[in-house]
């Protein structure tokens, strides 16, 4: 049972990395990882570090949400310089 399980965290892992390696919108890079950061909480459950994983779910929304926050931001920054004619940066 532990095997299956493993294999669905590196499963989970590997997709998420391919996913934000290959994806071109920023909020599919987020939802990958998401993707990514589950199969990592899962294989850190899995190896009984279960004070790693209370903090690193704990910890992967607020990173989740600077991500957002950022990417908001940046689009903001890039249709300022639209707007302003300067596009060369």
């Amino acid at each position: 049972m532990e095997f299956f399980v493993s294999i669905i965290a590196i499963a989970l892992m590997v997709i998420g990395a391919f996913g934000i390696i290959f994806l071109k919108k920023p909020l599919d890079k987020v939802i990958m990882f998401t993707i990514l950061d589950a199969g990592f909480v899962l294989a850190v459950v899995l190896f009984k570090y279960l004070d790693v994983a209370m903090f690193a779910a704990l910890v992967d929304p607020l990173s989740t949400l600077v991500f957002i926050l950022a990417i908001v931001k940046i689009n903001e920054i890039r249709k300022n310089k639209l707007a302003s004619g300067d596009a060369n940066d």
